[in-house]
């Protein structure tokens, strides 16, 4: 929610390289404080590039630009997906095999996490943020191309974070890389188009750093803890959660109460998590 304003006023590209900055900096300091950077191997260090070029560069850059064309609860719906392609790479490609009530659980979050947020306004009007920016298609494309790349990186971090890799650490590697392609990225793109009308205001400014700790800095790392001992399907389906946290955030906002759907989906949510929680 605080990267909203942000990158649609500053571009998918420009907000989120310095976002991942500001995460490089914070990361690697605690990571080196704390001797996290000891536990990474040189057998360790090239599935954490690649979980950070698709996971983090192209995970993130299609997350805010299909954010930015077709706001926060289309984005999110797309985005979700990420849990089911999560177990299914894990069934292929890490032999994962979920038990039947907890795969059960799972479909059951990854539905009611589409339901809340399908369902999730009053069809009273459109909130602003609900408005399309261009082509539908292409944001809904780069919604699901985001949660590909998020499964992805995912599985790609969980045989390191289970033999021992410290978290804070793996995702300082996964956002450097992510980072420094950005940063090229950006610079090929501005040789194309060098005059950048856009500006930074404070406001921009608190909300990108907002977004940077709360949503890279704590959940990211956390979501690295969890790979540790979780299946990467699992993991997966519970962070992919948030969009049910998103919804009183947005009646705050907003001042619109959900529909009876959302709060429907959000139930399913958590019997779906409770299921999973059980049986593990």
């Amino acid at each position: 929610m605080l990267a909203v304003a942000p990158s649609r006023a500053l571009g998918a590209i420009r907000f989120n390289r310095i976002r991942m900055l500001l995460m490089t900096i914070l990361l690697s300091l605690v990571a080196w404080l704390t001797g996290g950077f000891q536990t990474i191997s040189g057998a360790d260090v090239l599935p954490l590039v690649l979980s950070g070029l698709i996971g983090i560069y192209l995970g993130d850059t299609f997350l805010f630009a299909g954010l930015r064309r077709v706001g926060p609860r289309r984005n999110a719906i797309m985005f979700a997906l990420n849990a089911p392609l999560a177990a299914l790479f894990g069934v292929w490609f890490l032999d994962e095999i979920l038990p039947p009530l907890v795969l059960i659980g799972c479909l059951v979050v990854t539905a009611g996490i589409m339901v809340a947020i399908g369902f999730g306004r009053r069809r009273s009007g459109e909130d602003s943020w609900d408005l399309v920016h261009g082509s539908l298609p292409v944001g809904l494309a780069f919604g699901f191309l985001a949660a590909a790349g998020q499964a992805a990186g995912l599985l790609l971090s969980r045989p390191m974070m289970e033999q021992g890799v410290d978290p804070v650490a793996g995702s300082a590697v996964r956002v450097l890389v992510g980072c420094l392609a950005l940063f090229v990225t950006y610079e090929v793109q501005r040789f194309k188009q060098p005059r950048d009308h856009s500006v930074w205001t404070r406001q921009h400014l608190l909300q990108t750093f907002g977004s940077s700790v709360v949503g890279m800095g704590v959940g990211m790392t956390l979501v690295m803890f969890a790979l540790s001992g979780g299946e990467a399907g699992v993991v997966a389906t519970l962070s992919s959660a948030a969009p049910v946290v998103m919804l009183p955030l947005l009646w705050v906002t907003a001042r619109r109460a959900p529909a009876i759907g959302a709060w429907l989906g959000a139930i399913a949510v958590v019997l779906g998590t409770g299921l999973i929680v059980a049986v593990r």
